[in-house]
């Protein structure tokens, strides 16, 4: 079984090849390694094979995991992928540097209420429910533009961009629609706002190549990398030393 070092090797090759078929720099487009379910030990070793910027889906469990890599916290990007709740946003302005998925104006404000003025701006990205499944969060297409300039004028936040999970699709074409519609949201954004947006958080281990052809500058991986996660009800990976409940 090939190790953590030699999949995000394999990875940047995978992402080298799309950014080519796209024309695009290689640079154009940064790995975000997702650690959900995955013990701190993991996350050590893919620092150690040159990834720094590490993605969570559960604030508790992210924050475990940054107290139990206290000692890389300088040299680390944490970003919050998944949803965030009103009653969680304090320590999540105080703990990350990205959260991706604001997906209403209340959560932006509390962010920038509570990041504390000793540390950077936190960045943010509007989450799109850019496929309009009902069982996705984010905020409709034609919500963002509101959202977006009312985000813009926060003070302790920079918007950065736009953030999709859209709906699986079976082929290459299928895929790139969504990411397309995003992309082309964000354009428009900064032709009609103004507003300098860099960034679209968008394609996973699944449909990565697809996001990458369609303007993809993040990219957010976990499988690819550590493996399959564990089922649900089948427990959580084992924990680093150090770590606190979940990995």
């Amino acid at each position: 079984m090939a190790t953590i070092s030699e999949n995000i090797q394999q990875l940047h090759g995978r992402i080298e090849r799309a950014c080519q078929q796209a024309s695009r720099p290689v640079d154009s487009v940064t790995l975000l390694v997702v650690t959900k379910t995955f013990p701190a030990s993991d996350v050590r070793e893919a620092f150690a094979a040159g990834e720094h910027r590490f993605g969570e889906n559960y604030v508790q469990e992210g924050v475990d995991k940054i107290d139990a890599l206290a000692d890389l916290r300088a040299r680390v990007e944490w970003h919050l992928i998944g949803p965030l709740q009103s009653n969680k946003t304090r320590v999540v302005a105080e703990r990350f540097d990205w959260v991706h998925s604001v997906d209403r104006l209340k959560i932006a404000q509390r962010l920038s209420d509570q990041r504390p003025h000793g540390l950077p701006l936190l960045n943010l990205c509007l989450q799109v429910n850019i496929s309009g499944e009902h069982s996705k969060s984010g905020l409709a297409p034609a919500e963002v533009a509101d959202v977006a300039r009312a985000v813009a004028a926060l003070p302790r936040v920079r918007l950065r961009g736009l953030m999709a999970i859209p709906e699986p699709a079976a082929t290459l074409d299928e895929q790139r629609r969504p990411h397309r519609a995003l992309a082309g949201l964000l354009a428009a954004l900064n032709a009609d706002l103004g507003l300098g947006l860099d960034t679209l958080s968008m394609g996973m281990s699944a449909d990565m190549d697809a996001a990458i052809l369609e303007g993809a500058t993040m990219v957010r991986v976990g499988s690819a990398i550590f493996g399959a996660r564990a089922r649900p009800g089948a427990g959580p990976a084992p924990s680093a030393p150090g770590a606190q409940g979940q990995p």
